[in-house]
């Protein structure tokens, strides 16, 4: 499936992008989905951003484990079931323009949001709501960061809690993501070679343990400033690469 050169560049990706996240919590996961994109179709790319997803995510939790704040997490769960349910009834599958342009304007739409509002996902209604858009996000563009990260503003959380409860969140969604396109795409032969899942899962633990040391060095005025920053800058990118798709046709 992949030659020798480009295996080295994806396996390099999913390190650089597994040490963004575990540093922002988000962002290199968005920025793998772009990178996967030019290879491969998007069942598969969900697939594989999936696998080094879930062992970016689940392995930063483990590493900040004592920093979970739980009730976010189940209120997501709760939310999370009626968008599964729904697309496992209809077995959609998005083109490759929806999902950039879902990736570059997801940020604009937390833009958006009237500064008075500031959801906290450890309140019952905004941790439900939290659920719902963010798994519909995951199953329809693959990543939903920057819009988790929206629902996080309202609450007393340090940079440590927050990227380990959204750590312990995404490992879920991304599960979800997984068994979703699991039914898109075959193993071996012309589907992912399991070999690949390997690397992937390998590569997104070696560059999230990476990242332990700078986030414990980085203040929590430094951590939102820069999460602002790379986010627009990675979705102003997505939106002109879907655009130009679309206008390709």
């Amino acid at each position: 499936m992949f030659s020798i050169p480009v295996a080295a560049l994806l396996a390099a990706s999913v390190i650089a992008c597994s040490f963004i996240s575990g540093i922002f919590g988000m962002a290199g996961g968005m920025i793998l989905m772009g990178i996967l994109l030019l290879f491969v179709p998007v069942a598969q790319a969900m697939m594989l951003h999936g696998a080094a997803q879930l062992a970016s995510n689940g392995w930063r939790a483990w590493l900040w484990r004592a920093h979970i704040r739980w009730r976010g997490v189940g209120f997501y769960l709760l939310g999370s079931i009626a968008p599964v349910a729904l697309f496992l009834t209809i077995s959609f599958t998005a083109s490759k323009p929806l999902v950039l342009l879902s990736l570059g304007l997801m940020p604009v739409l937390v833009w958006l949001l009237p500064h008075g509002i500031k959801p906290n996902a450890e309140h019952m209604r905004d941790g439900i709501t939290c659920g719902v858009v963010c798994s519909t996000l995951q199953l329809m563009a693959g990543v939903s960061g920057p819009i988790l990260d929206s629902f996080f503003t309202g609450s007393s959380m340090d940079r440590k809690s927050l990227v380990a409860t959204k750590g312990a969140i995404q490992t879920f969604g991304h599960l979800l993501k997984i068994f979703y396109f699991g039914r898109f795409v075959t193993l071996g032969g012309d589907g992912i070679p399991p070999l690949a899942l390997v690397a992937a899962v390998a590569c997104a633990v070696a560059g999230t343990s990476l990242s332990k040391r700078l986030l414990e060095k980085m203040s929590d005025v430094q951590f939102r400033a820069w999460t602002q920053r790379l986010i627009l800058a990675i979705a102003a990118v997505y939106t002109c690469q879907g655009l130009w798709l679309l206008w390709k046709g």
